[in-house]
């Protein structure tokens, strides 16, 4: 069986973009991303963009406004002291808002636009400015050189985005703008945005579970981002079942080679008096589990010819908690993710 493959880390890349298949866990990927990456003594900021406020259920804090906040220490355990993980929560509403007071000096009269209900027409009715307005937040987040009152520098931004079968269109805003805007301070920004998304400084993870559609989607993934020249960035398989049993013990179950009396005897020793009914039925777990994993190994398999880093993360039996999610991000930092 293959290993993962693992890279020490990603040291030129200041924004980390993290996509994945619907279920197979991303914005648990993205959040303990974000909080390896702080173990270095960062300072990390984790973008959401799809409304659905994952960030403050993770996390346990109050919903998030839009503005950075911050929500957790970094992961401990080096030699430094651990940096901040701040959030912030992007809807295209709030963010042409501020557009329009950066860009036309629209303050009042932005809100007021508002009111009348334009900002949600225009957001709606023309999606590419919508992913324009959503990815520029995330590009102004991720300068270096931001100005303003109460503004903070980030070492890292991590963005939780949009499914794969969506992230090559999102990430591709110019495509998006060819038939809205040829020209202007909208299209200026995009192809601002584009510069830092094609650039070394970029890296698109793709998170996915060993079954076979999600791998297949991140085949595709990886395949329409390359074509768009989109910088892929690692591969994270996530729910990872146990693997307490060795091949030969997996063989032997799936052939139904395992002797009765030999694991009555075992549970015995263990203080476990089993009859049949409990022998059966133990049995039958048993061949779910040696089917499942070879089903997982097949799959591992495919994810290994992808030709990226990849780390594997367990299955979390407590659920995703802030605990899991410090769990996940030792072990992705112990796997050269962050």
């Amino acid at each position: 069986m293959s290993e993962p493959q693992t890279r020490s880390d990603w040291p030129r890349v200041k924004l980390h973009v993290v996509t994945g298949k619907g279920g197979t866990g991303k914005s648990t990927v993205a959040a303990a991303l974000s909080l390896a990456l702080a173990s270095h003594g960062k300072n990390v900021l984790l973008c959401e963009v799809e409304g659905r406020q994952g960030i403050a259920r993770m996390f346990d804090v109050d919903q998030l406004p839009y503005e950075e906040r911050r929500i957790a220490a970094g992961l401990t355990g080096d030699d430094k002291t651990p940096g901040n993980v701040y959030a912030l929560h992007i809807d295209a509403e709030s963010a042409l808002l501020e557009y329009l007071a950066m860009y036309y000096k629209l303050g009042r009269a932005g809100r007021a636009l508002d009111r009348f209900g334009v900002i949600e027409f225009a957001t709606t009715i023309a999606p590419g400015v919508r992913d324009v307005l959503l990815t520029g937040k995330v590009f102004e987040a991720a300068k270096q050189d931001r100005r303003g009152k109460n503004t903070r520098q980030y070492d890292a931004v991590v963005l939780d985005a949009p499914p794969t079968g969506r992230i090559v269109q999102f990430l591709g805003v110019n495509s998006e703008l060819a038939g809205l805007a040829k020209m202007g301070p909208i299209k200026s920004q995009a192809d601002t945005v584009m510069t830092l998304f094609r650039s070394k400084r970029t890296a698109v993870h793709l998170v996915t579970v060993l079954e076979e559609m999600p791998v297949q989607e991140t085949a595709d993934a990886i395949a329409e981002l390359r074509e768009a020249r989109l910088p892929v960035g690692g591969v994270v398989v996530n729910q990872v079942r146990p693997r307490d049993l060795d091949q030969a013990a997996l063989e032997s179950i799936r052939n139904d080679q395992v002797e009765v009396e030999g694991l009555v005897a075992d549970l015995k020793s263990a203080g476990i008096e089993a009859g049949d009914e409990v022998v059966t039925g133990l049995l039958a777990e048993a061949r779910d589990h040696a089917e499942r994993r070879a089903l997982e190994d097949a799959q591992r398999q495919l994810v290994s010819g992808f030709d990226v880093p990849t780390c594997e993360l367990p299955r979390l039996a407590g659920g995703a908690d802030l605990g899991g999610l410090y769990e996940l991000a030792a072990e992705l930092k112990s796997q050269g993710m962050a």
